[in-house]
């Protein structure tokens, strides 16, 4: 069995409460496990950004406000300049003013980092998440 090492985190009150909310709805028997898991993830997206060589595959998962002066076409211009990477994608309409968009994605780690940068740099795009593995 791999040695476990303790280690001490401070929360905000109010972090540590939504914290033990979600641990609770989600099923997790701690909140170190969900600390893991989530550290965990963290961890392999930094790595993943330290080191963009080779085919990879995945989605990029987007929030923008709809509203915000010519951000669907901005966004629908980058994705046709990324199209040798970017296989399918999904919009949906999550309230009057917010749409959620998620890429699909498959090729060169460089050009897929490229094209996740080019999102959250548009006006309007409020979030962005890259879920990549290598393919």
């Amino acid at each position: 069995m791999a040695k476990i090492v303790r280690v001490g985190v401070t929360f905000p009150p109010e972090l540590l409460e939504d914290l033990d909310k979600v641990v609770s709805d989600m099923g997790y028997k701690s909140r170190s496990k969900a600390i893991h898991d989530n550290v965990r993830a963290f961890v392999n997206e930094h790595k993943w950004l330290a080191d963009v060589k080779g085919r990879k595959v995945g989605s990029i998962t987007m929030i923008f406000n709809h509203k915000t002066r010519r951000v669907e076409v901005d966004l629908t211009d980058t994705q046709h300049q990324f199209e040798s990477v970017i296989c399918a994608s999904m919009h949906v309409h999550i309230s009057k003013d917010k749409c959620l968009e998620t890429i699909a994605v498959i090729g060169e780690a460089e050009k897929i980092k490229r094209l996740v940068e080019k999102l959250k740099a548009r006006r309007g795009v409020e979030q962005v998440r890259l879920n990549i593995f290598s393919a």
